[in-house]
């Protein structure tokens, strides 16, 4: 059993503790916020550049445009987080980095993906609104989530 003493000592927090969890809190709420827009903006630049709305889709359940929206989300999610990780912990810079590489990563991601099908010939209108799942539908995520390694592996 320890002294009263030492376990005392133990037990104590350091005075800045707490303004260090406060911004913790704050950047994770930061880049929540900052992860979620561009994921948004991300969905909204794949339902401009794909025949019929892809909301409307997914909601519906459209199986294959829940499969590539899906991997559209995580794709970006892969730029955000590596975006956070290479900034060394300076917020405002972070949020900047994360803010410019994702939109980067959207572009670069509309941008490979429309040109795969256009080389493939996919339909991508047609394999959205299917009602089963296509197997064109893993090419086009399988696009999304290779684009989204490629650009988070480039911001290292």
């Amino acid at each position: 059993m320890l002294p009263l003493e030492v376990s005392v000592t133990l037990a104590q927090i350091d005075p800045g503790f707490f303004s260090v969890i406060g911004r913790g809190i704050g950047a994770i709420l930061l880049y929540a916020v900052l992860g979620v827009l561009l994921m948004l903006l991300g969905f909204y630049a794949v339902d401009l550049t794909t025949p019929g709305k892809l909301n409307r889709m997914v909601r519906d359940g459209l199986p294959n445009a829940v499969l590539v929206t899906a991997a559209g989300m995580v794709s970006m999610a892969f730029i955000v987080v590596t975006a956070i990780y290479s900034s060394s912990g300076a917020l405002l810079e972070g949020l900047l980095a994360s803010l410019i590489f994702g939109m980067v990563g959207i572009i670069a991601q509309v941008g490979g993906v429309r040109l795969l099908e256009w080389v493939t010939g996919i339909d991508i209108g047609a394999v959205l609104a299917a009602e089963r799942v296509q197997p064109q539908a893993y090419v086009v995520s399988a696009a999304h989530l290779a684009l989204g390694l490629v650009v988070a592996v480039a911001i290292l």
